[in-house]
């Protein structure tokens, strides 16, 4: 049995999750049967390719090099949300964004796209990377989303609109391949999904833009957001908010549905959470019921040591 997450922010939560990937090698009886760490998903600030949540901050190039290393020598992949639904030709010459995708380019390490622009630049000047089609294309026609799965990506993560309508799930192919996004904190429907994502992508371009133009000066995201979706009330629900969502997927019901149906990928949201929601929704999630309490304590022990209960940037 294999049950494999895909996990938040290898750079902004670095040490939590360098400690909780030391841990589940460690002390693999704390953890529910066949967890594994899938991969770390996020992006190194500033990239302008990023999409599904605005990333601020900077790192250098020796922050980049270490995280990698830390990582990749571990066996796990990062995997990066290069899901900007807006880029246009001008911005894949992106220097950062270049430089990271060549300094990861090992074989090892993997892209989430969305852009079919961007898409094929990776596969035209990155091929060692294997790509995952992104949640963010919202593909909700059930006939659809099986061409996606017929297209060489090495994962497709299916849209969370579809998380419990097994009608759907039973008949997909490439189980194996398909990742469920387990704790969606989004309204399960919203009509408003796609153009948040748009959004975010204008924003990234803009703050990006913004860091080479005004070094060390503030960067007003309202002005790129006229339909205010910054503040949706939505994107603010923790671990024990979205439990009772249509689009939630609880730790048993992956193994006792899931799993069986011949599923193997999850991923686990969480790039603009704060630590302890982190840390409470990796318990949750992969943590057996029994030891969660104690393995808990050991990683809050472990990250007040390290500094990890702090942003890392």
């Amino acid at each position: 049995m294999r049950v494999r997450f895909h996990l938040p922010d290898f750079a902004g939560r670095f040490k939590l999750n360098i400690l909780f990937a030391d841990m589940l090698q460690k002390h693999p009886e704390y953890f529910r049967e066949g967890v594994e760490i899938a991969s770390f998903y996020g992006v190194f600030p500033p990239s302008m390719w990023n999409g599904g949540r605005t990333q601020g901050g900077t790192c250098d190039k020796s922050f980049v090099k270490y995280v990698i290393k830390e990582f990749n020598s571990r066996g796990i992949p990062l995997r990066f949300t290069f899901t900007n639904p807006v880029l246009e030709k001008k911005h894949l010459d992106d220097p950062f964004c270049n430089m990271v995708m060549n300094l990861a380019n090992n074989g090892m390490n993997e892209a989430i796209v969305f852009s079919p622009l961007l898409e094929d630049y990776i596969r035209k000047n990155f091929p060692k990377y294997k790509l995952t089609s992104s949640t963010c294309k919202r593909i909700t026609d059930p006939d659809k989303l099986k061409e996606e799965l017929e297209r060489d990506y090495s994962i497709v993560v299916v849209d969370y609109d579809f998380n419990n309508n097994f009608e759907v799930l039973e008949k997909l192919p490439r189980k194996a391949d398909c990742e469920l996004l387990v704790n969606a904190c989004c309204e399960p429907g919203c009509p408003r999904r796609s153009e948040h994502y748009k959004c975010i992508g204008v924003q990234q371009i803009a703050y990006n833009e913004h860091l080479k133009k005004h070094p060390g000066q503030p960067f007003n995201a309202a002005q790129y957001d006229p339909e205010n979706f910054r503040n949706c009330p939505y994107s603010h629900r923790g671990l024990f908010d979205i439990r009772n969502l249509s689009t939630h997927i609880s730790p048993d019901a992956i193994w006792e549905k899931y799993v069986p149906m011949g599923f193997e990928q999850f991923k686990i949201e969480g790039r603009t959470a704060s630590a302890l929601n982190i840390l409470e929704t990796y318990m949750y999630y992969m943590a057996k019921p029994e030891r969660r309490d104690e393995a808990r304590f050991m990683m809050l022990v472990a990250m007040e040591n390290s500094g990890a209960l702090t942003y890392n940037r």
